[in-house]
């Protein structure tokens, strides 16, 4: 008879072993593996302990050596087992997918890609999740060519990271052309199982201009709105806040490049009024505005889904939203250093560089 390894018990192993046969909830493979190795330490041989429970006597065999090998823990689970290698090539995915483009399209699909290679189209979906690959996505950018890029840069951050003392900071811009838009069929409401619709045409009913100050102290904000944006409209808008600012504070007003805002005119205001100091954004450089964020929570919250009949609608709307944002506003706090920014735009302009170079060769 085979006897096979012997097997010893401890007090403990023994009344873990029962309470596995005992259990209800356990894997039925964990408990014929426990009562092996119970009938293996009472003296059973292997044939035995297979007629016993119906099991192959190799099977007896190697979970009676992995008990006597590692006790308790060798029998938990089985042990990891190679499996059928894998016969995709994720390196040759992730190359195709970023260095080749499909013929006759400017990037591959997961239908495109799979079809190339011979395989399922979820596979390259998994493939491109684990990589973190979309190219389906496109994302936007425009390097500043401004040859004072670094000054004006530093200028602003500085303003954000360590603004002057008794000194208010404010970012400047103009919205324009915001359209009073009118859906041409109502829409249904929003309803649990369904979204919100509009209609995706739409009557224009004329446009406005919103000219917006974003303090950097409190997040508040002081606005006016009107029908166009020339350098009248840029000087009556300063002198809004001149009037709503304390007169003992001295402002830094941070704005863009428009040619509005260097008007001679405006250039002759300022200078009767030395308080104002004008900080310049460098070109292509909007980010910089942190007004823009503003500009960005009215267009989404207030302005896309809005049905506006008339520009005088839109204005009051406009308003109401700049009052209710005024009585609980949170400043948007700035993190970023001029010199991590500057890095990062050096290192944009190299790859810029270098892939010019290829073009020409």
């Amino acid at each position: 008879m085979n006897l096979g390894t012997p097997i010893g018990l401890t007090s403990e192993e023994l009344a873990e072993l029962r309470r596995r046969v005992r259990l209800q909830t356990i894997d039925v493979r964990a408990a014929r593996r426990a009562r092996i190795v119970l009938l293996a330490a009472e003296g059973k041989g292997n044939r035995e302990i297979a007629r016993e429970l119906g099991v192959g006597r190799v099977q007896v065999a190697r979970w009676r050596e992995r008990f006597a090998e590692g006790g308790l823990a060798a029998i938990e689970a089985d042990r990891p087992r190679s499996g059928r290698k894998p016969r995709i090539d994720a390196a040759e995915i992730v190359r195709l997918t970023t260095q080749t483009t499909p013929q006759g399209a400017t990037h591959w699909s997961t239908r495109s890609l799979a079809a190339k290679l011979g395989i399922s189209d979820t596979t390259v979906l998994k493939v491109w999740h684990v990589h973190g690959l979309k190219p389906h996505l496109v994302e936007t950018f425009k390097v500043s060519r401004d040859p004072k890029f670094a000054e004006k840069l530093e200028d602003v951050v500085g303003l954000y990271l360590c603004p002057p003392e008794h000194a208010l900071v404010f970012c400047c811009d103009e919205k324009s052309q915001v359209q009073a838009l009118d859906r041409t069929q109502p829409g249904l409401p929003l309803k649990r199982g369904r979204a919100g619709t509009m209609t995706h045409d739409y009557k224009r009913h004329g446009t406005t201009t919103v000219f917006a100050a974003l303090s950097t102290l409190d997040g508040s904000v002081i606005a006016q709105c009107a029908p166009r944006h020339r350098h009248t409209e840029w000087l009556a808008f300063l002198r809004q806040i001149d009037r709503e600012t304390p007169e003992d504070k001295v402002l830094h007003l941070i704005c863009d490049n428009y040619s509005t805002h260097k008007h001679p005119n405006v250039q002759a205001w300022l200078a009767k009024h030395p308080r104002f100091h004008i900080h310049f954004t460098p070109t292509s450089a909007s980010w910089l505005n942190m007004v823009e964020r503003f500009f960005r929570d009215l267009s989404v919250e207030r302005l896309e889904r809005g049905v506006f009949r008339s520009v005088p609608e839109l204005v009051a709307a406009i308003e109401e939203y700049v009052a209710l944002h005024n009585r609980n506003p949170k400043p948007f706090i700035w993190t970023a250093k001029a010199h991590d920014i500057l890095q990062k735009v050096i290192r944009a302009n190299r790859r810029l560089g270098s892939k010019k170079n290829e073009a020409l060769h």
